[in-house]
């Protein structure tokens, strides 16, 4: 090749235009002349594109906004609301279960158990591992729940239907089932893990069910004191008696425990965090668990014999006024409560009111004696019947004039004796009402008994100037009014307590969870009658079981001095609020010159045999006595009874 550049190619100028004809030059703005051709037609003229510029701006933008839309939802999700998406993720990923306080348990007073708790499991789910997502199958539910419904003893329809809660991870499917129960779930549990690790197509329907640990009530003595302790109902609170009133003490504090889980699994390392449950106190009751069965066993099988409507014994100490039995018949078991009848629940010692009948006499006696309006001697002459008011009243039993001390008056139950005696208070019958009424108030007549018991009664008693025309003579002998049976009981602990009456008390104190034992404030005392009355009243009452003209002969003890009364009320039945059967009681205390052990027992609406009270109450009131002062080693003073007269030559 040459290094010589190649020649340039020659590239024609631009054509001149044309001269016009003529010769002659265009003029200054004059059009150039068109050269001659043919003419395009006006649809093949070229079209020209819009700038391309604006619709960029447009694009870039949208894009623009776009951008910024995303970047501040970022900001939104990662700094200002990274909390609250950080709770919700723990939410979901974390569980929370309560954990149950151990409830306390109860006691005698020597340490018995009475009711106590035992291990148990709380059956529960979570409802969102049972979802089509989860177990990929769409009657995870009904799956689930035909497996659990024979071992947790419900339908399966319920079951299911909890395990498709909505909005919820924990479902409570029972309550305090035994381990048992619990294992027999595991061990399903298990089986089906392993037949799904075998088999892909099978779905482990009960991954999502777990256990709660929990405690279930028990009552080793089955009804015994069933009246005093209550239970525990479904939701795992006291639903009667001591079980209800002292609750606060007995079920402690729940604990709580959260840790984080997947696949119905804790997972360790995640840490987790627990509140641990504080439990109950330990209750001890003043009751003698001897004593209590004792008084069960006897009250039971009269009210069987008389095929009465129920009766009630109460013993009491009567220095502390510390109750050692309180005993219902017909009763229940706490451990069952599904073959209770209705009517039997509830501790109706204290519950019922009724009219006392003549065991309140002591009462009208007590004023009479303070009062100075008589002595034990006194000289009462009893027709065989009495007009006063609006009516004729009578004794129990038709008799010609009887000439009866006041001890007598007590010994054979006189209604008459007791309205003579009784209308010697005052100068007018306003006035002895009056008086008759202070001393009624005064033994915690138309009063709480100061056990705040749930649903105890106060009884009724008017004030003296709402009594009625026949009230004012009923009152004296025990109609007219009504009481509880510790009411009754208490009456006369305050007369073997030297005229002291010493509030009722059922409960000894608590052991806390750091094992200290508080007792109980010391009840509170009042003085009705002074201590020469309370000792006259007390020899008395010894005549009413000691004389053979006394009704409550049937209350005897070999070796011991007894002091007793006997009572046949007319009993207003319950379902008419009308008089329709007794009320049978009998009170006392023993030993009669140095007391220790007070006993009422009653008897509602006996309907076979003998409905005195000194008939059917006196063999009770015995019994009871009998193996409550060999169990506390009460010994016989040894003293000679008093002997007062009962009857008076004219």
């Amino acid at each position: 090749m040459s290094d010589r550049e190649p020649p340039r190619r020659r590239v024609p100028g631009p054509a001149r235009p044309a001269r016009p004809r003529g010769g002659q030059r265009p003029g200054p703005g004059a059009r150039p002349a068109r050269r001659p051709g043919p003419r395009r037609p006006p649809a093949s003229r070229v079209l020209r594109l819009g700038s391309p510029r604006p619709r960029l701006r447009m694009v870039a933008l949208a894009l623009t906004l776009v951008l910024l839309v995303f970047v501040v939802r970022l900001l939104q999700v990662q700094a200002v609301d990274a909390s609250a998406y950080a709770a919700k993720a723990d939410e979901n990923r974390y569980v929370v279960h309560t954990l149950a306080a151990e409830r306390g348990g109860i006691t005698d007073r020597n340490g018995v158990a009475l009711a106590i708790s035992v291990d148990a499991d709380d059956i529960t789910a979570d409802p969102t591992m049972f979802t089509r997502g989860e177990l990929k199958v769409g009657d995870g539910p009904e799956r689930a729940a035909a497996l659990l419904a024979p071992i947790l003893g419900q339908e399966q329809d319920t079951i299911a239907r909890k395990l498709r809660t909505p909005n919820t991870r924990y479902v409570l499917l029972a309550r305090r089932r035994t381990p048992q129960v619990w294992k027999q779930i595991k061990d399903l549990k298990s089986a089906l893990v392993k037949k799904s690790q075998a088999d892909k197509s099978t779905v482990n329907v009960l991954a999502g069910v777990f256990a709660d640990p929990s405690s279930k009530r028990v009552y080793p003595n089955g009804d015994l004191a069933a009246g005093i302790l209550g239970w525990v109902n479904a939701e795992g609170k006291g639903g009667g008696g001591v079980e209800q009133q002292l609750e606060k003490q007995l079920s402690g504090k729940a604990g709580q425990v959260r840790y984080a889980q997947s696949g119905g699994r804790q997972v360790p390392t995640a840490g987790s965090t627990e509140t641990p449950a504080v439990p109950g106190a330990d209750v001890e009751l003043t009751i003698d668990r001897d004593i209590q069965w004792a008084a069960q066993n006897a009250i039971s099988e009269q009210v069987k014999k008389s095929g009465a409507d129920r009766g009630y014994v109460i013993v009491q100490d009567t220095r502390t006024g510390e109750i050692l039995a309180m005993a219902n018949a017909p009763g229940f078991d706490p451990n069952d409560l599904s073959r209770a009848n209705p009517a039997a629940l509830g501790n109706a010692a204290v519950q019922d009111a009724f009219e006392p009948g003549s065991t309140a006499k002591v009462m009208s006696m007590a004023a009479v004696l303070q009062e100075n309006a008589a002595t034990p001697l006194t000289h009462v002459v009893v027709p065989n019947r009495l007009h006063r008011g609006d009516r004729l009243f009578q004794d129990d039993v038709d008799h010609d004039t009887w000439y009866l001390t006041l001890n007598g008056v007590l010994a054979k139950s006189s209604n008459i004796g007791t309205i003579l005696a009784t209308g010697q208070l005052g100068k007018t019958q306003a006035e002895a009402n009056t008086v008759l009424y202070s001393y009624l108030r005064k033994f915690g007549i138309g009063r709480y008994t100061g056990l705040d018991f749930p649903g105890e009664t106060r009884g009724i008693l008017a004030p003296p100037d709402k009594w009625s025309t026949s009230q004012q003579y009923t009152i004296p002998f025990g109609q007219g009014f009504s009481i509880n049976a510790m009411q009754a009981a208490s009456v006369y602990s305050t007369i073997a307590n030297d005229g002291v009456r010493v509030q009722p008390t059922l409960v000894r104190g608590a052991k806390g969870a750091d094992g200290r034992f508080t007792p109980v404030p010391k009840p509170e005392k009042s003085r009705v009658v002074s201590a020469a009355t309370a000792k006259q009243l007390a020899r008395m009452l010894e005549s009413v079981v000691d004389d053979e003209q006394g009704t409550g002969v049937k209350g005897r003890i070999p070796g011991y001095r007894v002091a007793g009364k006997t009572g046949t009320a007319n009993r207003v039945d319950p379902a008419t609020g009308r008089y329709r059967g007794y009320t049978s009681s009998f009170a006392g205390f023993a030993p009669a010159d140095s007391p220790r052990v007070t006993v009422y027992c009653a008897i509602q609406n006996a309907t076979r045999g003998s409905y005195f009270g000194g008939q059917i109450c006196g063999p009770v009131y015995k019994q009871v006595m009998e193996f409550a002062l060999k169990t506390l080693q009460v010994p016989p003073t040894g003293a000679r009874a008093a002997n007062l007269p009962v009857d008076f030559k004219p």
